[in-house]
């Protein structure tokens, strides 16, 4: 079969690779028929997360299920399904207090109550990197699903791929969170960023105020107090994660404290969100940072929030806001591309060239 591989920081490649293969009686192989970019995956892309081994990358892919193993009852061949990015068990501590990012089961290898170093991780991930359990990912002809009961979820006919390929992951995670503040009920969603096409298209599909980052975050925290009567916002979302825009005092910064990235969008969001907010951190961040705003955090009493997105416990009630048509997921695309161009797509998304904002994939072309 056809899938993008990665082969070290700034090499994916259309490869060809053998087929995937049955491992268990509940894994079913799946026929993708549509595959997207994650941001996430760009960590992988630019080394921040390294991979020494070739492997097949992706962790938003849906398709139709083509061979199911003896144990499966959930699906059957020929369904349509969505995958949750994570790969959980459905039956361990974790995925049972619907955490399933956190499956004891999934990742024996690099599996630890620690966490956070490069040692122990939680659950698996499709498509990202031997930490976090070393399974091919859905950029590809064909996919492995293990836990073929607990992932996959049956898509109606009336629904395109389009439509519901972005309840596997978050999609461009701003533009999405954007989207579930307005459906939880918000009174006034603010995006951020410090690029105008992207804040252009956040304004366009979610109907949010935007704020352009240019002069630096204590004018950004200013203008989101004056927008929220001086207090902050009630919820801040660092959707950016580790790898922000930074300037050379933010890589001496980094150097200096030998910490990879940078948290100063965290910081950002510790210093605009209202005293007894919260604060939800959506972006990655692989490693500890010495300069975390503990003091600020103690003296506001700000809630903190973090970790994989508990997919499998939010599918269905996204999928049925998607069927009622209450939100809207595939106004986001921007880019409709074959597999066979997986280079160029990853560089677009990479360096935000093309008014690139999202990258779908089709994997027969």
């Amino acid at each position: 079969m056809k899938a993008a591989v990665i082969h070290g920081p700034g090499s994916i490649k259309y490869d060809t690779v053998d087929d995937p293969k049955l491992n268990a009686k509940d894994d079913i192989i799946l026929k993708v028929t549509s595959t997207a970019i994650c941001g996430s995956d760009l960590h992988i892309y630019s080394g921040g997360f390294p991979q020494p081994r070739p492997m097949v990358l992706g962790h938003e892919f849906m398709g139709i299920v083509e061979e199911v193993g003896s144990e499966v009852t959930h699906v059957k061949r020929g369904d349509r399904v969505v995958v949750p990015f994570p790969i959980a068990c459905g039956n361990c501590f974790f995925c049972n207090h619907d955490v399933p990012g956190n499956c004891e089961h999934s990742n024996p290898e690099h599996y630890g109550p620690e966490g956070g170093i490069a040692t122990e991780k939680g659950g698996a991930l499709f498509g990202y990197t031997d930490l976090y359990g070393g399974y091919d990912g859905g950029q590809a002809q064909y996919v492995r699903v293990p836990y073929a009961n607990y992932g996959p979820r049956v898509v109606p006919d009336n629904l395109t791929d389009e439509q519901v390929l972005f309840l596997t992951g978050s999609g461009p995670v701003g533009l999405m969170a954007a989207k579930s503040a307005w459906l939880r009920g918000a009174a006034q969603v603010i995006v951020v960023d410090t690029l105008q096409y992207r804040l252009d298209k956040a304004k366009a599909t979610t109907g949010c105020t935007t704020i352009l980052w240019e002069d630096g975050p204590k004018d950004v925290v200013e203008h989101i107090r004056s927008l929220t009567n001086g207090r902050g916002a009630d919820v801040c979302i660092d959707a950016v994660g580790f790898e922000p825009d930074r300037n050379l005092g933010d890589r001496i910064k980094a150097t200096i404290n030998f910490e990879k990235g940078s948290i100063k969008v965290l910081e950002a969001c510790m210093s605009a969100v209202r005293r007894s907010g919260i604060v939800a951190v959506l972006g990655v961040y692989p490693v500890n940072y010495d300069n975390f705003p503990l003091g600020q955090f103690f003296d506001k009493g700000i809630i903190l929030k973090g970790g994989q997105a508990p997919a499998h416990k939010h599918i269905d009630k996204l999928l049925e806001y998607v069927v009622q048509g209450k939100v809207q997921l595939d106004d986001i695309i921007t880019h409709r591309l074959p597999l066979s161009e997986i280079s160029h797509a990853y560089d677009i998304f990479k360096k935000r060239e093309d008014g690139c904002v999202k990258v779908v994939l089709d994997p027969w072309k």
